[in-house]
């Protein structure tokens, strides 16, 4: 437990917060205890000059960068019904993650499509609301969706990433050199390291290990790409993950957009392989949401360049043969 100084309208309060093991919403509800200001109101600041900090309450806390004896200033927004969104920063990322770039997006037209200045995106369904479940940008973002999808807990992706390992050792004929594009034992070891990316080859073996669809969308094109596990093993169910080029998010059906996590809906049944699956029609719309903003990265086109040693690359083709070239790992996109 770490000491945390806390200036509210009340006053000044020392909280006693877990930094390595909290989540941003368990400092919101510490928050809520002293000061009655409800985390969807809460506006928070910290460091010196004050700095606004991103509020996403299912992650860890130490998004937020809080220390020990850090001092966090909360004021109320009283016309704030959401989530603060989190100000993008410029991106440090490696082949597979990058924050996400974020300008405003022009009204929606559709009545399902809602209209959003503050916290997740989201679209109206019959049976609810289906909500943009953003994961961190840490290279580990499309394990951090599936444990978000099927543990519940965005932080368990590690033990993902260790159920493709497994995965490739029991399939060795499927998951041989040729498709993995190295030897199998040098595959695992990649894989299991947290800054890896995961892509198709992982989606696949996690749709079969959970017997579940994964439909994984594209935002800047509108296509799905579906993961099927094999019929003998499948349950019927379907998942949705968000891709944007170069990270993925997940997406999750809750009663409303700002709900705890704990009355999201991550697997659904598959009313239909079309499109007018409702789940795969307000995932569309969701994309479509998101094209607006541009929340999306072209992986042909971007520049970057190698943090390692400062040489400008086009695409994730070059970040892929310079690292391969090199041994170079860290990518970062020009600001």
């Amino acid at each position: 437990m770490a000491p945390i100084r806390l200036r509210h309208p009340k006053g000044i309060t020392t909280l006693q917060i877990d930094l390595d093991n909290a989540l941003v919403q368990d400092l919101q509800q510490e928050i809520f205890g002293v000061s009655e200001i409800p985390p969807s109101q809460q506006e928070l600041r910290s460091g010196y000059p004050p700095r606004s900090l991103a509020i996403i309450p299912e992650l860890p806390l130490s998004s937020l960068g809080l220390k020990p004896g850090d001092q966090v200033i909360v004021n109320q927004s009283i016309s704030s019904s959401g989530r603060t969104p989190p100000s993008p920063p410029k991106a440090n990322l490696t082949p597979v993650s990058s924050q996400r770039p974020q300008v405003s997006a022009p009204q929606p037209t559709s009545s399902r499509l809602a209209p959003r200045s503050s916290g997740p995106d989201y679209v109206e369904t019959p049976n609810g609301v289906l909500v943009h479940r953003i994961v961190p940008d840490d290279n580990s973002c499309l394990f951090s969706s599936i444990a978000l999808i099927f543990e519940q807990d965005a932080r368990k992706a590690q033990r993902i990433r260790q159920v493709v390992a497994d995965g490739i050792r029991a399939d060795m004929e499927t998951y041989n050199e040729a498709i993995l594009g190295s030897s199998r034992d040098a595959y695992i070891a990649t894989i299991l390291k947290p800054a890896t990316w995961g892509g198709a080859i992982e989606l696949g073996i996690l749709a079969k290990h959970y017997g579940t669809e994964i439909a994984s969308i594209d935002v800047e094109t509108g296509r799905f790409d579906r993961f099927e596990p094999p019929l003998e093993a499948s349950t019927g169910n379907r998942c949705i993950v968000i891709y944007s080029g170069i990270h993925y998010d997940a997406a999750s059906l809750a009663p409303m957009a700002d709900a705890p996590p704990e009355w999201h809906q991550t697997v659904f049944p598959i009313i239909s392989a079309d499109e007018d699956d409702p789940i795969l029609s307000a995932t569309k719309e969701l994309a479509t949401i998101l094209r607006a903003k541009k929340a999306y990265t072209n992986t042909a086109t971007f520049d970057i360049k190698c943090e390692d040693c400062g040489k400008g690359l086009k695409g994730e083709k070059d970040a892929r043969m310079h690292a391969q070239e090199t041994g170079h790992v860290r990518f970062g996109e020009y600001a």
